[in-house]
C-alpha cells in the first residue's frame, strides 16, 4: 500500500472513493522491562525528554500502524481514510495502542 494514501482526512485530494470496505485496525500491547522502567525513572529525576519512553511509544505506534496496513491490504483496500491512534492502559505498566481507520478503494479522479 502506498502510505501517501493513508490520511487522517475523510478523503484524498485527487482521488475518488469507489468502495468503502469498513473499519480496519492494528493493535499492539506493550510494556517496558523492569530495567527500562528503572532507566526511565532515573531520567525523570532530571526532567526533560524521557527517551526510553519516547522510543517505547514510537515503536508501539509503528507496530500498530503496520498491522493496520496489513489488515487493510488483506481486505483489498488501497487506501485508508480517517486514520487515528488511541491508547489505553490495560493495567499498570501495560498499554494498548490502536491504529484504526476506514479501508477504501480509490481511483485517480
Amino acid at each position: 500500500m502506498d502510505t501517501s494514501l493513508i490520511t487522517t482526512s475523510t478523503g484524498l485530494d485527487g482521488y475518488r472513493v469507489v468502495k468503502h470496505l469498513g473499519v480496519v485496525r492494528g493493535i499492539t500491547v506493550r510494556s517496558r522491562s523492569a530495567l527500562g522502567n528503572i532507566a526511565g525513572g532515573f531520567q525523570s529525576l532530571f526532567g526533560g525528554r524521557l527517551s526510553i519512553y519516547v522510543e517505547l511509544c514510537e515503536n508501539a505506534r509503528e507496530e500498530a500502524y503496520q498491522l493496520l496496513i496489513q489488515h487493510a491490504q488483506a481486505i483489498g483496500a488501497n487506501a485508508i481514510i480517517n486514520m487515528r491512534y488511541d491508547a489505553n492502559e490495560v493495567m499498570q505498566g501495560i498499554t494498548e495502542v490502536l491504529a484504526y481507520g476506514t479501508a477504501v478503494v480509490v481511483e485517480k479522479a
